[in-house]
């Protein structure tokens, strides 16, 4: 079955009742980045937020897919908009940015920025260390 067919298909007839951390495309390596994230817990209250982009590759990569992490005050779906705005934004999410995977780091909200900036680092290493294409992570 194709998978990414099934998916344009749900979104077409049921978008509205589709919940938001479901991501718009087949991504193989989707179970793994939830997976990894698992790993990494928040502690404590703050205002920033970790997020994933997933970016195309399809052009250029045998992989089509990679992801961006990142972290923000804003909500994952503001900074992504901001990204493709050209506000502040990360080249590699303004040219091949296509959505917020909002799943896998549901859980990686509201945190202290100290915090935030250190597991944002290394949630990109642990995705990078699964063999994903990361960008961001600093």
């Amino acid at each position: 079955m194709n998978v990414e067919s099934a998916l344009t298909r749900l979104w077409e007839s049921a978008a509205a009742s589709v919940p938001e951390w479901l991501p718009m495309r087949y991504v193989d390596w989707l179970p793994v980045a939830y997976e990894v994230a698992s790993r990494f817990r928040r502690s404590g209250r703050g205002k920033s937020n970790l997020y994933l982009v997933l970016l195309d590759y399809r052009d250029s990569r045998a992989e089509p897919y990679g992801a961006y992490v990142g972290m923000s005050r804003y909500s994952p779906s503001e900074r992504f908009d901001q990204h493709k705005a050209g506000i502040r934004s990360a080249g590699s999410v303004l040219r091949r940015g296509l959505e917020v995977l909002t799943g896998p780091t549901m859980h990686l909200q509201k945190m202290s920025r100290n915090q935030a900036e250190e597991v944002e680092g290394q949630l990109a290493e642990a995705l990078r260390a699964e063999g994903v294409l990361v960008r961001g992570g600093h």
